[in-house]
């Protein structure tokens, strides 16, 4: 009995290999129909816009003498000059004033973060009787205007010493109604059962929200450090009470006061070189906390 031969040719590729192989070709280039090139002309024309006036600031502030007092328009200066922003650390205490707001800003958006997540943490996850209704009621002093708590809060300060101090500023901001409303929502989103797992398995509560919830708010986290920071940073009628010496004021309140007084002499090119560097750090934590922003937004809008 002959042993059976072996044939050395090549056999046809399954048809499925085939369809395979063919599937990892390069798809050709995408094609754009004239709806979606419109939509990115608009917000190409839109995003020129908004990006406009701080370009034309910028501009001014290496304008010698600033652009706003000259009689022609013109999108780049003749001289670039570094002049204004010299004479905005020499003939003002700016270094003084960024200290004064980034201390602020960074220690009040620790803090906003850390008892919003907390506040959060607990409207959404205890249970306990009137929850709702103490919500609702903490919701309602959204709809207060400033202007009615200022005084209240500034005879409190008084009567806690902090006048001229920045925990004056810091601590009434603390815990903020629109925070806390961002937190609770974003915290229903988190599985309830991980959370019931962990108390079983002997966890306290702190160790649950520093060990589980904590690491799952992320994208809450950016949304709640941008919002905390643009609002301390910006901030100028609150820190203008509570704030006397010259020194110990922000960056925005003393950037008003170079409009008025002894310093309205003081050329548009350096006020625009101070209003530049104001907006740098609130441009750094938005690129910072972009992800987790959009992120924090759509699931804050789930639920």
């Amino acid at each position: 009995m002959s042993a059976p031969t072996l044939n050395n040719t090549s056999s046809p590729a399954p048809a499925g290999r085939t369809t395979r192989a063919k599937a990892k070709k390069p798809a050709p280039g995408r094609r754009y129909g004239m709806g979606t090139w419109a939509i990115w002309a608009l917000l190409v024309v839109g995003a020129a816009v908004v990006a406009f006036p701080f370009y034309w600031m910028f501009v001014t502030s290496v304008t010698p003498g600033g652009q706003a007092t000259s009689n022609e328009f013109y999108l780049w200066p003749e001289a670039f000059t570094w002049s204004n922003y010299e004479e905005a650390f020499t003939r003002l205490p700016m270094a003084q004033w960024i200290a004064n707001s980034m201390t602020i800003a960074v220690i009040g958006t620790v803090l906003s973060v850390f008892v919003s997540m907390l506040a959060g943490y607990a409207f959404a996850k205890f249970r306990f009787r009137g929850r709702t209704m103490i919500f609702f009621l903490y919701l309602l002093t959204i709809m207060v205007p400033i202007q009615v708590t200022l005084v209240p809060s500034f005879l409190v300060i008084v009567k806690l010493g902090l006048v001229d101090s920045i925990w004056g500023v810091i601590l009434p901001g603390a815990a903020e109604a629109t925070a806390v409303f961002i937190a609770r929502q974003f915290m229903l989103s988190l599985p309830h059962e991980l959370i019931e797992a962990a108390r079983m398995d002997g966890l306290g509560e702190l160790k649950i929200f520093f060990r589980i919830v904590v690491p799952l708010s992320g994208p809450l986290v950016g949304v709640l450090a941008i919002l905390a920071f643009m609002g301390r940073w910006n901030e100028f009628l609150w820190p203008m009470m509570v704030l006397q010496g010259e020194e110990s004021q922000t960056l925005p309140v003393g950037l008003a006061s170079l409009q008025g007084g002894e310093a309205f002499a003081s050329p548009w090119g350096t006020i625009l070189a101070v209003a530049t560097i104001s907006v740098i750090p609130v441009l750094v934590i938005f690129l910072i906390f972009q992800r987790q922003f959009v992120r924090g937004i759509a699931s804050t809008g789930l639920k």
